[in-house]
């Protein structure tokens, strides 16, 4: 019988099959050990082949297979570096979302979550959140934020999941969709989703004020229904986010605005460091690509790991 995984929490797994039933399940035997390097090698949003089997009044789930996934979400695993975590699967939607100073966003952060979208074919909506809770000079900040992104080709939209400013927008494009809110622990995907999905009523918790942080209220991702058709998955919050298995030759792809004039570069290898008559390089004089971008582009590159998300965001903006 055919599932879909609905939450994970390492061990054991929520499914909901075919038939309308949710299904505690677990891993059968081996699995886990078959040319799987993951630490999750299940994750939320995959389809998987089930049998049940019973025992006393329960009826559990036992995963056998699964299906080829359209695409995830992945990153560097947090505890073991040469390992990798799937965030989610199968996703039609991700909406990454970013904040100022409650916490910052850093555009290292966001870069690395577009990269890793891009190559793995994932459409991605930035959301600007918290916009009721600005300055002036704040909300400035954030719209030249979200013109650098528009003008790359990605949508942007300033929400409040306080107020509710603009999830008409988000709703609108998260019918009949299988969606993902990532970001920060703090930006305010559990709020979020509470105010599109009120009916879910899911745990929030405050931003530390010593650290300006969030404090990890989702610990597990875990999909959830939406009543006017379609599906949220609401991830754990990510602090660092490293990318996995990207070629330094093909990176330059996952950057829309480098595949741009790319083909300009005197040379067909061109990785737009250290190479003459380099078009990247020239778009980057001309203000065409932005520094900020191309410092993330070049932290990818040398390996670096995403341990900047404390810093001022905005700081090689200005």
């Amino acid at each position: 019988m055919r599932a879909v995984v609905y939450k994970s929490t390492g061990s054991w797994y929520l499914l909901k099959a075919e038939d309308g039933k949710i299904y505690n399940s677990r891993i059968k035997g081996k699995f886990r050990l078959k040319d799987i390097k993951s630490t999750n090698p299940v994750s939320v949003g995959d389809h998987v082949e089930i049998d049940t089997e019973t025992k006393g009044d329960e009826t559990i789930g036992i995963i056998k297979e699964i299906y080829d996934r359209k695409n995830y979400i992945i990153r560097k695993s947090v505890n073991l570096s040469k390992q990798t975590h799937i965030i989610a699967a199968n996703i039609d939607l991700a909406f990454l979302l970013v904040t100022y100073n409650n916490p910052p966003t850093s555009t290292t952060f966001i870069d690395r979550f577009l990269v890793t979208a891009e190559a793995y074919h994932i459409p991605t909506v930035l959301l600007f959140n918290k916009v009721d809770d600005y300055s002036v000079e704040e909300f400035a900040e954030m719209k030249y934020l979200a013109e650098l992104y528009r003008k790359i080709g990605y949508t942007c939209i300033g929400i409040s999941a306080e107020t509710g400013e603009n999830l008409d927008q988000v709703k609108a494009l998260m019918k009949d969709n299988v969606s993902v809110f990532a970001g920060h622990s703090g930006v305010g995907k559990s709020t979020l989703v509470n105010a599109i999905e009120p009916n879910l009523n899911i745990k929030t918790s405050e931003i530390s004020l010593q650290h300006k942080q969030g404090q990890h209220t989702t610990t597990f991702a875990e999909m959830h229904e939406l009543h006017f058709g379609g599906q949220i998955i609401d991830t754990p919050g990510i602090r660092g986010f490293g990318v996995v298995d990207i070629d330094k030759y093909a990176l330059d792809n996952y950057f829309p605005e480098f595949f741009k004039v790319k083909s300009n570069c005197k040379f067909n290898n061109c990785i737009h460091v250290d190479e003459p008559q380099c078009a990247v390089k020239e778009a980057l004089t001309e203000d065409k690509i932005t520094y900020s971008r191309y410092k993330s582009y070049l932290q990818i590159m040398e390996g670096d790991e995403d341990e900047n998300f404390r810093k001022d965001p905005y700081q090689d903006l200005r």
